[in-house]
């Protein structure tokens, strides 16, 4: 069997992984494991973790055994539990004042938000429809528009605009091509948080080009910048746009797999036919377990408090051996210009920075060039503890102060 000429297009056909090109972060994890053979004794930091460093509340970890030693909860669960959906509509009443929607109409959980994303294309997008993308970013939603034909039309996120999308710069001629328009705030990577002046701008641009926003709000409970913000709070808001909320980083669920589509009925019927031709659902008893959780503000605030805490450590470490560190609006997240050099070494982008930061220095972080040269530091760090985290941060700063960093 001739195999390569039987792989799709969309995937590279006949060329497919033929290609000597290295993903960004496969050359991250390549140069991470050179660093530890190089100096086995020397602490990897790793401000590159996507992921949170402490597991789910205690609550929401004892209703998962609870609910998985019962058989009545051994079985499909399809398009999600009447129970977990009422707990989906709680935790958009308690943390973002959303009142109106309806439950078993408007709710439809995922298996986390990176499903969501891919089946929501199969949904709205044929072959040369216009999908809006923000960037730099989560490139999944744009990744399946592609797969099915569409057409992917980057609108960069630069800082002199707070890191929002300038909708007027957005040609009017594919705005009215464009289906969908994805935004993700708070947003990875860059940490900014919406405002309620934007979202209401956004939206009067979708009801202008006829366009369905696609919200991804995976880091909505993490924001630092005013009151948290749901885009189906605002005034029009559930009419043209579709939210995806995720329990991965509210609850430090990442592995779970857990997370809901919200917004208008039809909508949410569209994905939710999708979805019942792609996956049978998440266990029922995770799903229980959120139901435990996911409304208790409490619950979340103190994760939040937790990453605030580090964030705020991080901005003063950072500035202070150079970088322009600012504390962001929202996620776990800081977002930064690369150092142009060290020493006498020149750094062509923010990849050379970051793959210097790793051989040189054991610091791991995400480098972005796609709207200039930035790094991405997590504060999701591996510690012992709080006590802990001021010996890492220490370490931090004397590492970066030795590489002799130029801005």
């Amino acid at each position: 069997m001739d195999l390569q000429q039987l792989f799709a297009e969309r995937i590279g056909g006949a060329k497919f992984g033929q290609s000597n090109e290295i993903y960004k972060f496969e050359k991250i994890k390549r140069a991470k494991a050179a660093a530890k053979a190089a100096r086995p004794d020397v602490e990897l930091l790793d401000f590159g973790v996507g992921e949170p460093d402490q597991i789910a509340p205690a609550p929401v970890r004892e209703a998962l055994m609870r609910a998985a030693n019962d058989p009545a909860n051994r079985g499909y669960s399809d398009n999600g539990l009447a129970q977990f959906k009422q707990a989906a509509a709680d935790y958009m009443r308690n943390f973002f004042g959303v009142t109106n929607l309806n439950p078993e109409k408007e709710i439809n959980h995922s298996i986390g938000s990176k499903s969501a994303l891919a089946m929501l294309p199969l949904c709205f997008v044929n072959p040369g429809d216009v999908v809006l993308l923000t960037v730099p970013g989560y490139p999944v939603l744009g990744t399946h528009a592609k797969y099915l034909g569409g057409e992917i039309v980057k609108v960069p996120l630069l800082r002199e605009n707070n890191f929002l999308p300038d909708l007027k710069r957005i040609d009017p001629a594919v705005a009215k091509r464009a289906k969908l328009f994805y935004v993700n705030y708070p947003n990875n990577p860059t940490g900014a948080s919406a405002t309620p002046a934007f979202f209401d701008e956004l939206i009067a641009f979708a009801k202008q080009h006829n366009i369905l926003i696609v919200q991804d709000a995976a880091y909505a409970t993490l924001n630092y910048a005013g009151e948290r913000l749901s885009i189906l709070a605002r005034p029009d808001g559930k009419d043209y746009a579709i939210e995806l909320h995720s329990m991965s980083k509210s609850y430090n669920m990442t592995g779970w797999r857990l997370g809901f589509v919200a917004g208008a009925e039809r909508v949410v019927q569209a994905f939710a036919e999708v979805k019942d031709n792609c996956d049978s659902g998440q266990f029922k008893a995770i799903q229980l377990a959120a139901c435990a959780g996911i409304a208790d503000v409490r619950l979340s605030e103190a994760i939040r408090a937790h990453y605030k805490r580090r964030l705020e450590k991080m901005v003063t470490v950072l500035r202070h051996v150079g970088f322009d560190a600012r504390m962001p609006g929202g996620t776990f997240y800081m977002y930064m210009p690369a150092p142009k050099g060290a020493g006498a070494l020149d750094f062509k982008n923010a990849e050379d920075a970051s793959q210097f930061l790793i051989r040189e220095c054991s610091i791991s972080t995400v480098p972005w060039d796609d709207c200039g040269a930035f790094l991405r530091f997590s504060s999701t760090f591996e510690s012992k503890g709080a006590m802990d985290d001021d010996r890492v941060l220490g370490e931090l700063a004397q590492r970066l102060t030795a590489a002799k960093l130029r801005f």
